[in-house]
């Protein structure tokens, strides 16, 4: 089962990563920007960026896994992850280098084509 020290340790293993706490919980930022690409919310689930328009489908493929806060993630884009629904370390990595591919800058990617390759081919 993946814990949010897991989670810390893979976000932060990402080119430019740091932490940055905010509205109390940890989170984690790509680049110099700092784009938050995940959130912890509490020992039991993160959040991550995720398409608007892919997060229906999502949730309806696997509900045990995938959710949405009501009320405040309704126009973001994204979604929450229950970590201990996730199968292994590599689905939680795959899932924080996707996200992570999201919320970097472009020259960032670009300098780190290596992350996240396996999650845009899957």
């Amino acid at each position: 089962m993946a814990t949010s020290d897991d989670v810390r340790r893979i976000a932060l293993s990402l080119p430019e990563a740091f932490e940055k706490p905010a509205w109390g919980t940890p989170t984690f930022r790509a680049g110099q920007g700092g784009r938050m690409f995940a959130s912890l919310d509490d020992d039991q689930v993160m959040g991550v960026t995720c398409p608007k328009e892919e997060r229906a489908e999502l949730i309806a493929a696997e509900p045990a896994k995938f959710f949405l806060r009501e009320g405040h993630d309704d126009g973001y884009a994204w979604i929450r992850v229950r970590l201990a629904a996730l199968d292994d370390e590599e689905e939680l990595r795959a899932i924080l280098a996707d996200s992570w591919r999201q919320a970097a800058p472009a020259r960032l990617r670009d300098r780190h084509p290596e992350v996240g390759e396996s999650a845009a081919e899957g």
